[in-house]
């Protein structure tokens, strides 16, 4: 595949020259050969470290992801100003095969994949047994994120995995150093490829501890799996998951908005977050969805919040009713304040979403383990003032799901898992599935194209 071609080319381990400042303390060796690149933990775990700021890069994490999904989701909420005209295929929904957001998407998921799997590769060297299963969990954390992501924008839902036969992505289990290395696989199944994620995570919860600074924690593993199982509609376990990290009492609420966001150090509720540094990560949702005064490119900004947004409100009093900007200075559209300042962390699961990860599986199991779906979701109401109800139904926590996660990617998932269009799109319409990059095809012809491509 492609995706490593682009890595073996220069035939030695470029990861571990990525500096990642204090946050990311490590101190990388510098052009290792494939001779020595693996022959001390240290090197090792530098090779890791590479993997986190890989999936920081702009193409994956580091925000172009949540860009597609918000567009690929737009029914007339958002509306795109800039010129790349990428971007445009997705809110129009017209994506050509050769777009480069999807091929950069595709091609550092793998690449993320590949260093990962160099890692597992060579646990053998670690002597302490706390630091091997360190090193172990957080690469099987990163693998798992990546391969539920590429599942999720390159194949069909799966709510219930009730197509888990059709088509997925392919899995590479084995690190490709050498050209002699590379292998041409064809697209696992669906369900194939669930099962390894899952089975990823299980090891990455036993394996971590229960904190682990700004590296992923088995914390950050269960939450991802419950966000996993709630997208395939196994409630028991994304109850009883998003219950556990509740009760773990290692994560609070902010106290504002403001506290949650645009943050240089990870905040009280970030349960996991990609770090951005001066020398490394990306936040391109501030490229994008900021105003040019605040870092955005000059289309002020590219995504604008259109009017059909604020429908889903019900508060006038609601922060994140009024969490929004119109630059005077520009006269520009309407502009988040999640996204204003282009180094700070991207969140990636907030304490909020764990909340309504539990409210939602108790109520459809008409259970309140934890506690009861109306205290939960009144829990993340009262956070940003918002009247609290005093009786809920299952549309007021998908609507609250809208409210508190707006602009963090996960409209396309939950419009997909909930079987509702987009607009005129039925949930499971082709146009709401990446097609696999030609660029790959041409590499690999056992590529399967996706219908409609």
């Amino acid at each position: 595949m492609k995706t490593y071609i682009k890595t073996l080319l220069t035939m030695t381990v470029i990861l571990t020259q990525i500096s990642c400042e204090n946050r990311l303390d490590t101190d990388p060796e510098q052009s290792l050969t494939t001779e020595n690149a693996f022959d001390t933990p240290e090197k090792v775990t530098n090779i890791l470290i590479g993997a986190y700021a890989q999936a920081g890069q702009g193409a994956s994490y580091g925000g172009q992801l949540y860009t597609i999904a918000e567009l690929l989701a737009n029914d007339q909420e958002l509306g795109w100003n800039g010129t790349f005209s990428d971007p445009s295929e997705f809110n129009n929904k017209t994506i050509n095969t050769n777009n480069t957001f999807v091929a950069a998407l595709w091609l550092n998921g793998y690449d993320i994949s590949n260093q990962v799997n160099i890692v597992l590769d060579n646990l053998d060297i670690f002597e302490n047994l706390d630091r091997k299963n360190s090193v172990e969990g957080q690469a099987k954390f990163l693998r798992a994120v990546t391969y539920f992501d590429l599942l999720r924008f390159f194949s069909k839902h799966n709510n219930n995995r009730i197509n888990d036969g059709e088509l997925g992505v392919p899995i590479v289990r084995t690190p490709v150093i050498q050209l002699d290395d590379i292998t041409y696989p064809t697209r696992n199944t669906i369900g194939q490829v669930y099962d390894f994620i899952i089975n990823d995570l299980e090891d990455a919860i036993a394996l971590l501890p229960q904190t682990n600074g700004v590296f992923a924690s088995a914390n950050a593993a269960k939450s991802l799996l419950a966000r996993i199982y709630l997208q395939i509609g196994n409630y028991e376990q994304a109850r009883d998951l998003s219950n556990e990290v509740i009760q773990s009492g290692i994560y609070t609420l902010t106290e504002t908005l403001d506290d949650a966001y645009n943050n240089d150090d990870n905040s009280t509720e970030d349960i996991f977050a990609w770090q951005v540094t001066d020398s490394d990560g990306t936040n391109s949702m501030n490229t994008f969805w900021a105003t040019d005064r605040f870092g955005g490119r000059p289309g002020n900004p590219d995504i604008s919040i259109e009017d059909a947004f604020f429908g889903i409100f019900d508060d006038a009093n609601d922060a994140r009713a009024n969490y929004f900007y119109i630059d005077s200075e520009t006269g520009s559209g309407i502009a988040s304040f999640k996204w204003i300042f282009g180094n700070s962390n991207i969140p990636f699961i907030r304490l909020p979403e764990i909340y309504l990860i539990r409210a939602e599986s108790n109520f459809i199991l008409n259970t309140a383990i934890g506690d009861s779906p109306l205290n939960d979701v009144n829990v993340v109401r009262n956070r940003s003032n918002a009247f609290p109800f005093t009786d809920i139904e299952y549309v007021d926590i998908i609507l609250e799901r809208l409210r508190e996660l707006s602009f963090e990617g996960h409209k396309l998932h939950d419009f997909k898992r909930l079987e509702i269009s987009v607009g005129e799109l039925p949930f499971d319409d082709n146009r709401l599935v990446l097609p696999i990059p030609q660029r790959e095809r041409n590499i690999n012809p056992d590529l399967e194209q996706n219908e409609g491509y």
